[in-house]
């Protein structure tokens, strides 16, 4: 009949008033370095802008936070070196973990502004450079190439990927920093490394102590020496693409011993700069 029907209509709507009450939603907690990189991550899958725009700024956590020049390995296919294939977010959040696993020790690095934190090479990436051999001596390619528009090209030589099949895994990742008071010198004495993100540097850069401007997969647990010409150009100063620190002929002496052995890996045509 249709009270009938009417009663177990209501009786329905009863007890689903009874079961919605009785649900209870109990917060998300994260620790509290691993916060701002959630928000990250949700700002990151929310933003239609490609990685390398200003979401690149926020990726950060208490410690370190990725800086421009590093999001080169993960967007551009002619970098020269070590390419990440990981989630940009993922990568820091876990170079925080890892780092205070380890002790929260900084390796100290060339200058007082450039440390390194190495740890197990947990994104799988390939070696950035192979040794040369004679068997693979034939490979080698060399072209003038430059990273940025505003800096001098240089002689570069490399492997291409393609012909040097397979790579293999490195063990160790250089997670190599520099300070963020570094940082923004550097900035400000190039502007076109803020990517006409910010007019300030200040303002781009997360307010934590270490960039994280270069990562380096390879065999060895420890630093391996830079190109000959970084060294130089870091010599010529900030305002060519450099850091500034004069020339150690000693160190450069060591990076020609092991760069005349050794060349990088390019996955695209030629590299994009050294």
């Amino acid at each position: 009949s249709s009270s009938s029907s009417s009663s177990s209509v209501t009786l329905m709507h009863c007890s689903l008033r009874h079961r919605v009450s009785s649900l209870r939603i109990k917060p998300f907690l994260r620790s509290p370095h691993r916060n701002s990189l959630l928000v990250v991550r949700l700002q990151h899958r929310q933003s239609r802008q490609p990685a390398s725009s200003s979401m690149s700024a926020l990726l950060h956590g208490d410690t370190f936070f990725l800086d421009n020049f590093a999001v080169r390995q993960w967007d551009d296919p002619n970098y020269s070196g070590t390419r990440v294939q990981y989630d940009k977010a993922e990568f820091v959040e876990k170079v925080h973990q890892l780092f205070k696993e380890q002790g929260s020790k900084l390796v100290d690095g060339y200058a007082p502004f450039c440390k390194h934190v190495f740890v197990p090479n947990f994104v799988g990436a390939k070696v950035g450079a192979l040794a040369v051999a004679p068997e693979n001596r034939e490979l080698l390619r060399c072209a003038y190439t430059q990273r940025r528009p505003e800096e001098l090209a240089v002689l570069t030589r490399w492997f291409p990927e393609s012909g040097v099949q397979p790579v293999p895994e490195a063990k160790h990742l250089d997670i190599i920093l520099y300070s963020r008071e570094q940082l923004l010198q550097e900035y400000a004495d190039m502007p076109s490394k803020a990517a006409g993100q910010a007019a300030d540097a200040a303002q781009l850069l997360p307010d934590v102590p270490w960039g994280i401007i270069s990562i380096k997969a390879q065999d060895e647990p420890y630093e391996t020496p830079m190109q000959p010409i970084t060294i130089m150009r870091n010599a010529l100063g900030r305002e060519e693409g450099g850091s500034g620190v004069p020339l150690d002929k000693k160190a450069y002496d060591a990076s020609v011993k092991y760069w005349q052995a050794h060349a990088a890996v390019v996955a695209g045509e030629e590299p994009s700069g050294e």
